[in-house]
């Protein structure tokens, strides 16, 4: 008698994703779960979440994307998480992977992001191959509470899949500026509450740093004046990451 597959749950948290949403749940339709964790979008995301099946818990408050994960992860059911953000897309040959790897020893398994910037897909510049953990054992796996740059983590030995996941991030200069604010004054919060060292001469070093090892040393050239540009929104948002922890104290 054949034995069924373990489970798998897709966990996603939201907030106003409704332009990229549906997409996103279409790409993981195959999962047996799907959990939806919002912190009180004002658009359609709710209603899109459930009108594809998925499981919605609505909070109030935002702890961070660490934190807000790990409840999500807490209230899948699967065998397995397949963790994905709403802008992130799941092709056929990446699901064929995902299902083959159910049945693996393995804790965890990393995949491929392959990142549209800007209406171009990157192939350098630290911008691919963009390993990440995203499938693994529900009961091996945690996020780390950072309130951004989260990680997840299993205990036990991590496999790659071959194939790619699409990433539909950075749109337009508007998505590309939003994101460099968000993330760059999250992380300096994290880092003055860590008592980390900032300012002016620091910010400076390290962003010259950060354009330089992206667009040089990682060959982000190569992709053209998109590469440029990618290189140099890193650069800016490492710039004003390190000086937010010397200035706002």
């Amino acid at each position: 008698m054949t034995m069924p597959r373990p489970r798998l749950t897709a966990i996603l948290i939201t907030r106003d994703e409704a332009r990229d949403l549906a997409a996103c749940l279409d790409s993981v339709s195959f999962c047996d779960e799907i959990v939806v964790v919002d912190n009180g979008s004002t658009d359609a995301t709710v209603e899109i979440a459930r009108d594809h099946g998925a499981r919605v818990v609505v909070t109030a408050d935002w702890p961070g994307f660490g934190p807000q994960k790990q409840r999500a992860l807490d209230l899948a059911t699967g065998d397995w998480i397949l963790s994905i953000d709403a802008d992130e897309r799941i092709p056929a040959d990446l699901r064929r992977d995902i299902l083959a790897a159910l049945d693996a020893s393995a804790a965890g398994f990393r995949i491929n992001r392959r990142t549209d910037f800007l209406g171009r897909t990157l192939s350098h510049g630290g911008w691919y191959p963009d390993r990440v953990l995203r499938l693994a054992r529900r009961d091996k796996a945690r996020f780390t509470p950072d309130v951004v740059h989260e990680q997840l983590l299993v205990d036990g030995p991590v496999g790659d899949l071959p194939s790619d996941m699409l990433h539909h991030s950075y749109r337009s200069i508007a998505d590309l500026l939003e994101k460099q604010r968000r993330y760059a004054l999250a992380s300096a919060a994290r880092r003055r509450g860590e008592g980390r060292s900032g300012g002016l001469a620091i910010a400076i070093a390290r962003s010259a740093w950060t354009f330089l090892r992206l667009y040089g040393l990682k060959a982000g050239f190569l992709d053209g004046a998109h590469g440029f540009v990618a290189a140099a929104a890193k650069a800016q948002e490492t710039f004003w990451r390190y000086l937010a922890v010397g200035w706002e104290r």
